[in-house]
């Protein structure tokens, strides 16, 4: 296979508050650098992109040092958490946005979706919106006219296709520029994780597509999503970025457990000091998380399992409530519910306790982790915190089976069979 996208040491800064260093000689020094094709001296002292420090310079590295080879009909997930520098280096790929220093080679035309409506003219029709978006991928008119009815009738937008796009929704928008950008037959396919917009059927319907374009026309696609599963069903191979530098390549199944074992947590929380810096805002502060065996020291199918949440509320007098949400490995949600902590605008400032409790032999092994969601009036969120908790279910052998069994559960169902011979 030959390489179709190379990048060499790509470096992407910015400038944190007002543009400019702040005096006038430091510009004039800046563009002189700049005009002799001399790297900007000021950027020497710009800091990783670790959004969870303060730092002491006014420029960031959102990307710093990414080099990394594609073959043609690579299908390559980007992963990491937000702000890891995943969109931006999809807008260098994409040449919306110059690399601060480095090089990149790609060799072929490329259609990217990044954002809603990234492409389309908000004041010409969905018709004129498809033949502009094949104009600029370089494409023939008889071309984009071969194409058509099947663009329209897999973005399904067929009645609206000569209104103006600036009445679409949201979801007719991606509809419409994820069909456009997968059938004018680019090399290189470069998806961000809009495809969130649509529904579930259609998401599936694109996942579909983009494995199909891959598998069968030799395509290229670069697919950012913080779905693992979607991941792990589209893509042949992995890139994992943090704080703007590329921590792993490899395949997808090796990128996401990579992924997955950086971003561990322990299984209890238990916050000491000053309540004030404890997780969370001026609503809602974390204080203690636990998740323990219901028997023994290990948590596994058999066992069950139960889940104590300790929280200090400053929101008096309203609904209050507390929504636990649990995930396997794969971003599937296992349940998503809660409790109603007061339901007569009665809450009180202080510390609030909840516990649940899962029954032995419900859910399967596997890596599962919690999210946590606090309301008012199951309506508005207080505070929310993302991948808290994360513990591990150990698998059992069933009869000569030892092997983890798939699905999220694995509880004993009681089967009634008959026999009726034939005459």
């Amino acid at each position: 296979m030959s390489v179709i996208i190379k990048t060499e040491n790509i470096s992407k800064a910015y400038q944190l508050g007002q543009i400019g260093t702040g005096t006038l000689s430091r510009d004039i020094e800046r563009t002189f650098a700049r005009l002799r094709g001399k790297e900007d001296p000021f950027l020497k002292i710009g800091e990783s992109n670790d959004r969870s420090k303060k730092g002491t310079s006014d420029v960031a590295w959102s990307l710093r040092d990414i080099n990394f080879e594609i073959q043609a009909g690579d299908a390559v997930g980007i992963i990491g958490k937000n702000g890891a520098g995943k969109s931006t280096l999809l807008k260098i790929l994409s040449r919306i946005t110059s690399p601060t220093t480095g090089r990149i080679d790609i060799m072929g035309r490329v259609a990217s979706l990044l954002e809603v409506g990234t492409g389309f003219h908000p004041e010409l029709s969905g018709k004129e919106n498809i033949y502009l978006n094949g104009a600029i991928l370089g494409m023939r008119k008889s071309e984009i006219k071969s194409k058509f009815d099947e663009i329209v009738d897999f973005a399904g937008v067929e009645r609206y296709i000569d209104t103006p796009v600036k009445r679409y929704s949201s979801g007719m928008y991606v509809r419409l520029a994820f069909a456009v950008a997968a059938h004018l037959e680019p090399e290189i396919l470069i998806v961000d994780e809009v495809l969130a917009v649509g529904d579930a059927e259609f998401q599936k319907k694109c996942l579909g597509k983009m494995k199909d374009v891959s598998n069968n026309d030799g395509r290229t696609i670069l697919f950012v999503s913080h779905n693992m599963a979607a991941v792990k069903q589209l893509c042949t191979k992995g890139i994992v970025l943090k704080n703007g530098g590329l921590v792993f390549q490899g395949t997808q199944d090796e990128a996401v457990n990579f992924y997955q074992n950086e971003n561990d947590t322990d299984t209890s929380f238990l916050h000491k000091g000053d309540l004030n810096e404890a997780p969370g805002n001026e609503n809602i502060r974390i204080l203690r998380f636990e998740v323990r065996s219901l028997s023994g020291e290990e948590i596994s199918i058999s066992t069950g399992f139960e889940y104590e949440l300790e929280f200090y509320n400053y929101k008096e007098g309203i609904n209050l409530d507390a929504t636990f949400e649990l995930r396997n490995a794969d971003e599937v949600a296992v349940f998503h519910n809660g409790e109603i902590l007061s339901s007569n605008k009665d809450s009180k400032q202080g510390i609030y306790t909840v516990k649940g409790t899962i029954p032995p032999n419900l859910i399967n092994a596997g890596s599962f982790h919690f999210n946590l969601i606090f309301g008012e009036n199951q309506r508005f969120a207080l505070f929310t915190k993302d991948n808290f908790l994360q513990f591990e279910i150990a698998n059992e052998a069933l009869g000569i089976h030892t092997h983890r069994i798939p699905g999220v559960l694995r509880m004993p169902i009681e089967y009634i069979t008959s026999f009726r011979q034939n005459k």
